[in-house]
């Protein structure tokens, strides 16, 4: 039995980092599951949300995307984006299908899975939660702002993140916690892509007792803006323990050393960029660094 086929790995995050990822998990196959980040509320995604209501479908789009290894006309539809001055502008074809999915299905992740099997994604891709929630932040002046956008744009430093409402996190991720070896956060937007997840009480608690996966958070290798720009490493590490009732994260993983954290934090140092863009993680490398701490 190989590593992949023995190990279950599972990673939580939303966006181009959740996608770029789960690429990098591409060979575990069906043992590799995404929970995918449903607050988006810009763009495309924010229009459809407006319009249809439902979860937020990019961050999920952005994984399968990610995912395809058969090029196809149904890949290249998916992936299509409209463009002109009317109401389409924008728009990606792949929301548009997610949402129409949603429509004629009993569930969100029936949706999710039809898709996958009609682009012959194998990684398991599952919702956060399948209701409409939006972030809310307060700032340490006391002023609460709600949606991601608005989160991102904040001039004031956090005080707290939480969702609105509160919604259930969808059981089939927390069966793929319990069952994991390797639970990976990140990389991504801390606030909008890493936290939203964690902020169900339920994930936070399966984090915590599966005392036999290794947690590993992945450093992002370009600087962030907004107030994720200004919160130190060690605070979103304490962010993410708190969010995880208290479950101590086993690895840093990140492309520069934190010798000021070393008494605190088992950080591991690795070349992680792409060789044409330093600020994307390469997917073969970290595919790399994921397996050795499973090994």
């Amino acid at each position: 039995m190989d590593i992949f086929s023995k190990n279950k790995v599972v990673a939580v995050g939303g966006g181009h980092g959740l996608g770029r990822m789960l690429a990098a998990l591409k060979d575990f196959g069906s043992n590799a599951t995404g929970i995918v980040t449903t607050t988006d509320n810009g763009g495309s995604t924010g229009r459809i949300r407006h319009c249809q209501g439902g979860i937020a479908w990019g961050d999920t789009r952005n994984c399968i995307n990610q995912l395809i290894t058969e090029p196809s006309i149904s890949s290249m539809i998916f992936e299509y984006r409209f463009r002109g001055l009317g109401e389409l502008d924008g728009h990606n074809l792949g929301n548009l299908i997610l949402t129409a999915m949603d429509n004629l299905s009993i569930r969100p992740l029936q949706a999710i899975n039809l898709v996958r099997e009609m682009l012959k994604v194998e990684v398991n891709i599952l919702p956060m939660t399948e209701h409409p929630s939006d972030l809310r932040a307060l700032s340490t002046k006391g002023h609460w702002v709600k949606g991601e956008t608005s989160v991102d744009e904040m001039e004031e430093d956090l005080l707290r993140l939480d969702l609105d409402p509160e919604v259930p996190a969808i059981s089939e991720a927390i069966e793929a916690i319990k069952q994991a070896n390797a639970i990976v956060l990140g990389p991504g937007s801390f606030l909008t892509s890493i936290m939203p997840p964690l902020l169900l009480p339920e994930i936070g608690r399966a984090i915590n007792s599966n005392s036999q996966a290794k947690v590993i958070v992945v450093e992002n290798l370009s600087p962030e803006y907004g107030p994720a720009g200004r919160m130190e490493l060690a605070q979103k590490l304490a962010w993410i323990e708190r969010a995880c009732q208290g479950r101590k994260i086993d690895v840093v993983l990140g492309g520069k050393p934190h010798p000021e954290l070393e008494d605190r934090w088992n950080i591991v140092t690795r070349d992680l960029a792409s060789m044409n863009r330093e600020w994307r993680h390469d997917r073969d490398k970290l595919s790399v660094a994921i397996l050795e701490q499973l090994s």
